[in-house]
């Protein structure tokens, strides 16, 4: 019996589906061969909290584990902090059903935090630091290479304006580091991705989501008002918020401030020109030119810093 024809709402939904996969896999293994994530033989621990991007960062590592040309072993890791009902079933039944080689590690946090951080204070920084430290402990005794977390572009433009604003450090969230102990490799795969796919990833793909019930709870949070702010300019600017993450890839240390990072107290006139010397905005002068037979209005800075045609 033949099937009958798709309507065409649910044909533009498939659609789109096909179109957020194909991207999701591309932009995760573009930052996986940009930054030299995996290697022939690792042994990836992967770390599952529950939640929407470690549920996403699984799924896609699974699927690029089938067809990448190096060999490269995956295992699924989840620390059971005690927290009063978290469901102990969810994770050990979805990662089987994926049929992901896992380890649940139980240890109560959770405790210690609610005891040490006075109530109504934030939270993440203690439990995020003792989540790494058994996180470390436990990739050591697992033989992992590699410990991949869900990390994604957002997180890391929200640490990048959270640094600045409170820590007045222009420093954001790496894709791949070395860990804390010294031992390890971290990598961020999701680099690229922004939060919007991969909330309609994890809707389309019906993750059983385990809200988080200390971080997650805590609305007043800096990290929660950056990324509203993020989200308003990207409403509202459509396209700045890419911009930002570009900037982050494209860094003139000849123009900050970083005594450091580049020799200013050295630095002497030598006669040679250097095109991108003295101009901190755009490459073009003030004109209206033609691309392509459209025009194109530039912008250059004037000499008291406003921006001017």
């Amino acid at each position: 019996m033949t099937p009958a024809p798709q309507t065409a709402p649910a044909a533009r939904v498939s659609v789109e589906q096909a179109k957020l996969s194909k991207r999701l896999h591309r932009l995760l293994g573009q930052a996986v061969a940009d930054f030299r994530m995996l290697e022939d033989g690792d042994k990836v621990m992967v770390c599952v909290s529950g939640g929407k991007d470690s549920y996403a960062l699984l799924d896609l590592l699974i699927d690029l584990r089938e067809r990448a040309p190096i060999r490269f072993d995956l295992v699924a890791a989840n620390l059971d902090q005690k927290q009063p009902g978290f469901p102990a079933h969810v994770l050990p039944q979805y990662l089987a059903s994926r049929g992901i080689a896992y380890h649940i590690e139980n240890q109560d946090t959770y405790s210690i935090v609610k005891r040490v951080i006075p109530e109504g204070k934030t939270m993440c920084s203690l439990c995020s630091r003792l989540r790494r430290g058994v996180l470390y402990r436990v990739a050591s005794e697992l033989g992992a290479t590699k410990i991949a977390l869900g990390h994604h572009r957002d997180d890391m433009l929200q640490t990048l304006f959270m640094n600045m604003f409170f820590g007045a450090r222009l420093k954001a969230m790496p894709a791949k580091l070395v860990s804390d102990d010294g031992r390890h490799v971290v990598i961020r795969p999701l680099a690229y991705v922004c939060e919007t796919d991969l909330e309609r990833w994890a809707q389309q793909r019906a993750y059983p989501i385990i809200p988080c019930s200390l971080c997650g709870s805590q609305q007043n949070l800096q990290r929660v008002q950056t990324k509203a702010m993020l989200r308003d300019w990207e409403t509202r600017f459509p396209g700045r918020v890419d911009n930002l993450f570009k900037a982050m890839t494209h860094v003139v240390p000849s123009h900050l401030l970083d005594r450091d990072l580049y020799p200013f107290a050295t630095l002497r006139a030598r006669g040679v020109a250097d095109p991108a010397g003295d101009r901190a905005f755009d490459e073009e002068p003030c004109d209206v030119q033609s691309l392509e037979g459209v025009p194109v209005q530039t912008w250059r800075e004037r000499d008291d810093g406003q921006a001017a045609c």
